[in-house]
């Protein structure tokens, strides 16, 4: 039996890249669809209608073979804006393998007359733009986090879906949850933790833009952590733009 006319990749552990999986779904139904992921969630949430793949692939080398052997016809980036090592590979990779491939990077937030963002380069710069005694939530995950243990004078707040293991590097209220996409609820979790700064990455999207939301409301300072520069061309800004990308 002749195999799919095509393999489309999708790197993702995004949102977006869910959706995605979802549009190939209903416009190449015939196509074999392969969703990679990192895996740092355990628990993540994972569409219908394709196959799973977890963990790295060996840097670029080890992904333009993993491109050749599979046949994948294209190779579709739709991880996170702050993912810039993988997007890089992923350029690279494509490029040896001779597969297309389109990088799906969102457009990042913008702060709105009125809003207390402070702009800086790096998690070092976010830690040392908060002021002494602060009580921050920082909204970074995990693997961001270890910066921070550098201020003891803060009092952190740090949400995560799975408990740290091993143990934060650092005093700190652990939230176990999901973010909401209620800013109702999202401005509530702040003012009942009494935080007084939003620390976090530009990551754009609709996704998570609920915690800025409610620090827009609650009048809260934010550190906002700039983004790295994007990954080569082609980029498009939607799922939307891809799909008409690939047409036929």
């Amino acid at each position: 039996m002749p195999g799919p006319a095509e393999t489309f990749l999708v790197l993702g552990g995004t949102a977006e890249a869910n959706r995605l999986v979802a549009a190939l779904g209903a416009a190449r139904p015939a196509a074999r669809i392969i969703l990679s992921l990192a895996g740092r969630t355990t628990t993540p949430v994972l569409p219908a209608g394709c196959e799973i793949r977890v963990g790295g692939f060996g840097g670029s080398d080890g992904l333009a073979a993993h491109l050749s052997r599979e046949g994948v016809t294209w190779l579709l980036d739709a991880t996170h804006p702050f993912a810039a090592r993988i997007s890089r590979n992923a350029a690279r990779a494509a490029h040896d393998a001779g597969t297309r491939r389109l990088a799906l990077v969102r457009p990042p937030w913008i702060a709105d007359a009125g809003d207390r963002w402070t702009s800086v380069a790096c998690l070092a710069g976010a830690r040392d733009a908060l002021p002494a005694n602060a009580r921050p939530f920082l909204a970074l995950g995990r693997q961001h986090l270890a910066p921070f243990a550098a201020r003891p004078d803060l009092k952190p707040v740090v949400r995560m879906i799975e408990e740290p293991e091993p143990p934060l590097p650092f005093a700190a209220e652990i939230v176990l949850a999901r973010p909401s996409a209620d800013v109702a609820e999202e401005a509530g979790l702040l003012a009942r933790l009494a935080v007084t700064h939003l620390v976090c990455r530009n990551s754009g999207g609709s996704a998570s833009f609920a915690k800025i939301a409610a620090a827009r409301k609650l009048g809260l300072p934010v550190i906002m952590i700039d983004r790295p520069p994007e990954p080569p061309p082609p980029v498009v800004r939607s799922v939307a733009e891809i799909i008409a990308a690939i047409a036929p």
